[in-house]
């Protein structure tokens, strides 16, 4: 991607070095540490160890992968398109910091896709028992890793170290060379932004919508009081208002990846393009970068429960 530029695109590449680095860096620091609290919020708080809970927990592991893997990746890439390190651990390197924020990403987006299930079980057949109990978030927790490091597991076999001019690069293989006779690279990468993106945001928006409706419709059934039923809605409401602000944290921040890479596959190449899509291309990754740090501050925001447990783990 480094080389796609176009040679007219007027880059100030020392300015846009420091400042990307510094954005970066914050951005890691903010992941790291307010995923890191929400873990363990939840651990030390016993009122919150409830599934949803549970869900976003396993959502903010799973965005930690991501900085720790991506981010010190792209700060070296602004400074040198080589990669540093070589032998069986260079290999090694050179494969997980693409294979496990593919993961972390696949983990994040079924996690998204659970929580709307389990608040839409929540609300909309309150006397009924849980949909995800906390029996069955467990399975499924293990589900979504077990899921996510089998479909990416491919970049396993086709990210490589080469070397070219006595320098190191991680690269990857084209499918025909690393699976022979397997093909269909194209077909891959358009499945997974269409089952991990566009999927999950059409089922999320479908869910989230029949709850809001049935918020607004009529008093739950099952409330012995006026009062109580405020409260419970009350409950629900501050509950579904993080929810989908995290489903629309998501989607503002993969939208314009899903986007650029649809463009390249069916409209331009990734060797002749605008200078306008190549800055579309910088936003794009950049935004994908803002996700892993957007998710806690969201917590923090918008649930009452979090800002206690945030106060209590610092007295």
């Amino acid at each position: 991607m480094n080389g796609t530029q176009p040679s007219s695109c007027y880059w100030n590449t020392r300015a846009k070095q420091i400042g990307t680095t510094f954005a970066l860096c914050l951005i890691l620091l903010v992941s790291l540490a307010g995923n890191t609290v929400i873990g363990i919020i939840v651990y030390k708080t016993r009122t919150m160890r409830k599934p949803i809970n549970f869900l976003i927990v396993n959502m903010a592991m799973s965005d930690l992968l991501f900085p720790i893997f991506a981010i010190p990746w792209d700060i070296q890439g602004l400074y040198t398109n080589s990669w540093l390190i070589g032998g069986s651990l260079g290999q090694a390197l050179c494969k997980l910091v693409i294979f496990f924020p593919c993961v972390s990403f696949g983990v994040s987006v079924q996690s998204l896709v659970l929580i709307a299930v389990d608040r839409f079980g929540a609300v909309v057949y309150p006397l009924r028992s849980p949909l995800i109990s906390s029996r069955l978030c467990s399975f499924f927790i293990l589900a979504t890793w077990i899921v996510a490091l089998a479909f990416f597991s491919p970049f396993l076999f086709t990210i490589k170290v080469f070397e070219f001019s006595d320098e190191l690069f991680c690269l990857e293989l084209p499918w025909e060379v690393a699976f022979r006779e397997f093909s269909s690279e194209k077909n891959y990468h358009v499945s997974w932004y269409v089952i991990f993106i566009f999927i999950p945001l059409l089922l999320t928006t479908i869910l989230y919508i029949t709850i809001y409706i049935k918020l607004k419709s009529h008093k739950i059934p099952g409330e012995q009081s006026a009062n109580a039923g405020q409260q419970r809605q009350q409950r629900e409401g501050n509950v579904l208002k993080m929810a989908i602000a995290i489903v629309l944290g998501f989607a503002v921040c993969w939208l314009p990846f899903a986007i650029f890479r649809f463009h390249i596959f069916y409209v331009s190449d990734t060797w002749s393009w605008s200078c306008g899509l190549d800055y579309f291309r910088f936003v794009a990754y950049f935004m994908i970068r803002i996700n892993c740090a957007m998710n806690p501050c969201i917590c923090f925001i918008f649930s009452r429960n979090y800002r206690i447990g945030l106060k209590t783990l610092f007295k």
